[in-house]
């Protein structure tokens, strides 16, 4: 009988779901978030931050349309530092906006991380268990062409999450919005570096973030690098519904134009390069644009475009790290 009634309480009981493989909430041993800046002139972290966005709405409801499009914040509040508030300095996307945003210099594929995206998610029960609303990111050398970042959801695709449901942060991986107000997810652009050669990863001049819509009818899902739905809370039935974009901060940019390979510093290895195309043009095989250094583009590799590679030989960025 005794046995009985504990097999019924054990039964009974809500144990805690297994953690996942990936990074755990900020503040937790082993979390990759990185906390905003408390002063947006200190740049000890972030060198720079966008400087020009583009957004494109997404519905406030995929599945009936008639509800019209998100309309919260406004474009330019993505740009400049992360604010790290609830509501305002932020742009909504909607169920499958996009915006793009641009910056003074590229990003490099620098040691660690590269850049970071904000969002405004907040925590649910501590400290794993949190409201997101995801975005997938995407890198472009051109904007043309983009690479998506390779993302994964791990969590559960059975039962939709409805609005203020929860999501882990230990079940996903390289999705923006993974963090909470206040602390950005991290993006390392050695994950799609040699994966399309359109894509140059030592100078990242767009970054794209498109919002998941987290619904689970197949018409409507949206699926991460391994084919798994991504479950997430939904429908977000207001205005400010879908990922909501505060700010895209940048780690590692590039300012030497000559630092070819953005290794961080201009040295033999750039000179190889740029010797190889010297005096090309684009209608010869060996053509490089990347070598075209001058302010003015002339469509030759000339003598312009060597005396700015002489005036930065050996000259380092900042993060340089010998």
């Amino acid at each position: 009988m005794r046995i009985c009634f504990f097999i019924l309480l054990f039964a009974g009981m809500h144990l805690p779901a297994l953690a996942g493989p990936f990074a755990p909430a900020a503040g937790e041993p082993n979390s990759i978030a990185v906390p905003m800046p408390t002063d947006p002139n200190d740049d000890s972290v972030f060198a720079g931050w966008a400087t020009g966005v583009s957004v494109q709405r997404g519905l406030v409801r995929i599945n009936n349309p008639s509800l019209g499009r998100v309309s919260h914040g406004m474009p330019q509040d993505a740009l400049g530092p992360a604010q790290g508030q609830s509501i305002e300095g932020v742009v909504s996307l909607g169920d499958g906006g996009v915006a793009v945003v641009t910056f003074a210099n590229p990003i490099t594929d620098g040691p660690g991380y590269d850049f970071a995206v904000f969002e405004n998610g907040f925590v649910v029960i501590a400290p794993n268990k949190l409201f997101l609303e995801l975005a997938f990111v995407e890198v472009s050398s051109d904007g043309v062409h983009y690479e998506r970042f390779p993302a994964v959801s791990l969590s559960q695709t059975q039962t939709q999450l409805a609005n203020l449901n929860s999501i882990d942060a230990t079940d996903i991986h390289n999705f923006a919005g993974k963090y909470p107000m206040g602390y950005g997810t991290p993006f390392d652009l050695a994950d799609v570096r040699d994966v399309n050669d359109l894509v140059d990863v030592t100078a990242i001049t767009h970054v794209r973030l498109v919002d998941v819509v987290g619904c689970l009818q197949d018409l409507y899902a949206r699926y991460d690098s391994t084919g798994n739905k991504v479950n997430e809370p939904w429908p977000t039935d207001f205005s400010t519904g879908g990922f909501d974009l505060d700010a895209v901060g940048v780690m590692h940019e590039k300012t030497l134009a000559a630092d070819m390979d953005g290794s961080g510093v201009v040295n033999l290895a750039d000179f190889a390069v740029f010797s190889g195309v010297y005096l090309s043009s684009p209608n010869l095989p060996q053509w490089n644009v990347q070598c075209e250094l001058a302010a003015t583009a002339n469509n030759v590799i000339d003598a312009d475009d060597l005396l700015v590679f002489c005036e930065q030989w050996l000259m380092t960025e900042r993060w340089f790290e010998p």
